[in-house]
């Protein structure tokens, strides 16, 4: 009750009460130091009531000083104590010195009484403070057991018993959105111990610990944990009826940008177990700092991440070159909370118009750009042909050329996994790209400084059109949760990782060079799919658990969709100095032969004669064997697609 009226007053009323208590706390301490020095009930002399007086001026105005009223009792801990100790540390030897010049007028006043003064003000001052915390974390705990009467506060599990598992507890009491029962920990030496009021309990006991309180959530909080030991710890959680999910940026939370509600699903890059390569600071910043840089697309999933990172390496300016207005808005609103001092360009524009893009380049004076504007959707791309290789291909085509004309120094191609042995129209799109870029490269006589760089990796996670969004929709709509085919393999890479190595590998370019990124070990999609279904605290309803809460559909491959996706054309690979970057040795198609097929195709666009696309298409792009025939294709390019198709390319 007294905890709570309290807590209701205003700052200033528990300021004025605090100071009133340690006054008094403070005369009291030294009547007591005085009767324990002359061993009885000590009655000052009416010359001696002036030093009564004095302690509470002098002991209060150093209080002050040193934050003892500013400090939330709730909240008090070690560094409130130590502040306590020097406050009346302070007090004491200016209090002693006081009275000792003071001499005859003072009294008789025996010099251990300063001693014994100091102990017993350290025990009032700090004491009544513990006492206050202990009262509000009862009352608080009263108003969790009537909040749980009128309304259900959900039981946690909180894994990690660490600085961060103890900050999450407190957090976690004051929100009143979750009840924390106990910590995981495989730390033997904290096993059965009381942390933040909570045992630690070994993960053996998980299951008991999940009937005795009705768990249905854990909350992983072991932010400093490798990527790898996070993937272990998912992977024992999986089988148990739980939904795992992650401890937020404790920074985050203090700034305020999120709250203990925002607590977030699990990172997929924990699931794959990838621990990220130390990036070359020096390649970093080869071609970005101090230098005028554009993105184009950069506004999209790799385009937008490129732009956070290369704004971080100070380039002199970062031009922002996106067809969408809307996706434009939002990445130049984005950037400008870094407050940074680099000047940030918006432009409205397409790639397709050379004048555009040659004009920016002029106007700012770009000198090195990251191409990331292109048509990526494997059955939207497959529907619309020409679309498709207008913007992949011409789209490139005219943005080199401007880069050519304008003397850009380097250019970086973002190409993808879907450009070898493509067996759908995005696919040869893409090599094709890399094609009109390499034969320029190998033309000197086409271009004076340029050096083209092409960067090739595989899928990333949470672009659009990622599996791992649609999945988590999917799951918390209760299912079912579609996949294409039982066989079907990707490789992921987290975007983070992806945009640093484009800009890594885009360094590293002679010129021409197509640069392949080490993607780790493939991954079954319907594993992932079983992965996060578990993690998310369901269980999979099939044949052998007809009882069960999400199930997983088969639909069928796509229309030029893989079983899996390859990075190589040939076996002609060579290692970099940077472990996850390789450089593929591949075919080129000489420009004078690449230029009346590009005319041919610009024709044969500019009628929207689809068919002859896709012949000129299979005539050029080594490897491209589309696995539907003519007749089907035609159909499906102008068929609206089954709504029932999974969505798994990145």
């Amino acid at each position: 009750m007294l905890g709570q009226w309290f807590l209701k007053r205003s700052r200033k009323v528990k300021r004025i009460i605090s100071i009133a208590v340690d006054t008094l706390a403070v005369i009291v301490s030294l009547w007591l130091a005085f009767s324990l020095r002359l061993g009885e009930f000590y009655s000052p002399p009416q010359a001696q009531l002036w030093i009564f007086l004095l302690a509470p001026a002098v002991a209060v105005p150093v209080f002050i000083k040193f934050g003892l009223y500013r400090a939330v009792i709730r909240y008090i801990g070690i560094d409130a104590i130590w502040a306590i100790s020097r406050a009346v540390l302070l007090f004491t030897l200016i209090f002693a010195v006081i009275v000792l010049t003071a001499g005859d007028s003072a009294g008789l006043v025996p010099r251990t009484v300063y001693g014994i003064n100091a102990v017993i003000v350290m025990l009032f001052v700090g004491g009544t403070r513990m006492l206050a915390r202990w009262l509000f974390t009862k009352s608080q705990q009263r108003n969790w057991a009537s909040l749980q009467t009128q309304r259900f506060i959900p039981p946690v599990l909180i894994y990690g018993a660490g600085q961060a598992g103890a900050q999450l507890v407190a957090m976690l009491k004051m929100s009143n959105q979750m009840r924390p029962v106990a910590f995981l920990d495989d730390d033997k030496t904290l096993l059965h111990q009381q942390v933040n009021g909570l045992t630690v309990y070994p993960f053996d006991q998980l299951v008991g610990l999940i009937e005795r309180y009705h768990v249905r959530d854990i909350l992983l909080a072991m932010p400093s944990a490798s990527r790898r030991r996070r993937s272990e710890i998912l992977h024992k959680l999986e089988k148990y009826p739980v939904h795992v999910r992650t401890l937020p940026d404790l920074m985050d939370i203090a700034e305020g940008k999120i709250a203990v509600s925002d607590i977030q699903e699990v990172d997929i890059g924990d699931l794959l177990g990838r621990e990220p390569v130390a990036a070359d600071e020096t390649l970093l910043h080869s071609n970005i700092t101090d230098k005028v840089v554009m993105v184009t697309g950069a506004g999209g999933s790799i385009g937008s991440e490129l732009c956070r990172q290369i704004l971080q390496l100070m380039p002199k300016a970062l031009v922002l070159f996106e067809i969408s207005e809307f996706s434009l808005y939002q990445i130049e609103k984005e950037l400008e909370k870094f407050n940074l001092s680099v000047s940030l360009i918006p432009v409205l524009g397409s790639v397709l118009n050379q004048n555009r893009v040659e004009s920016v380049c002029q106007h700012f004076q770009v000198q090195t750009i990251y191409h990331a504007a292109a048509y990526k959707h494997v059955p939207i791309v497959e529907r619309n042909t020409n679309e498709g290789i207008r913007n992949n291909v011409f789209g490139t085509l005219h943005t080199a050329q401007a880069a050519i004309k304008c003397g850009v120094e380097t250019f970086v191609l973002v190409s993808t996994d879907k450009a070898v042995r493509p067996t759908n129209t995005m696919g040869a799109t893409k090599r094709l790209a890399e094609l009109v870029l390499q034969a320029l490269a190998k033309s000197p006589e086409l271009h004076q400084q340029t050096r083209f760089t092409m960067v090739r990796f595989g899928n990333v996670l949470g672009s659009s059109g990622s599996v791992v969004p649609l999945f988590r929709e999917q799951i918390a709509a209760g299912g079912p949760v579609t996949v294409t085919d039982p066989e079907i393999i990707r490789y992921f890479m987290t975007i983070p990782e992806a945009a640093e190595l484009v800009i890594q590998a885009g360094a590293m370019g002679q010129g021409g060079d197509v640069f392949v990124l080490d993607m780790g070990e493939p991954i079954k999609i319907v594993e992932l799919a079983r992965r996060m279904i578990h993690l998310s605290g369901f269980t999979i309803r099939d044949e052998s658990n007809p009882d069960g809460d999400i199930e997983i559909q088969f639909t069928g491959l796509r229309p030029g969709e893989k079983l899996y996706e390859e990075l190589l054309i040939g076996d002609n690979v060579t290692d970099t100095a940077h472990p996850k970057i390789m450089r593929a040795e591949e075919s080129v198609i000489p420009w004078s032969s690449l230029q009346s097929t590009l005319e041919a195709m610009e024709l044969a666009n500019e009628t929207d004669d689809s068919a002859q696309s896709r012949h000129l298409l299979l005539g050029t792009v080594d490897g491209f064997k589309p696995q539907c025939d003519l007749t089907d294709w035609l159909q499906s390019e102008f068929s609206p697609p089954e709504a029932s198709r999974s969505h798994i390319d990145g």
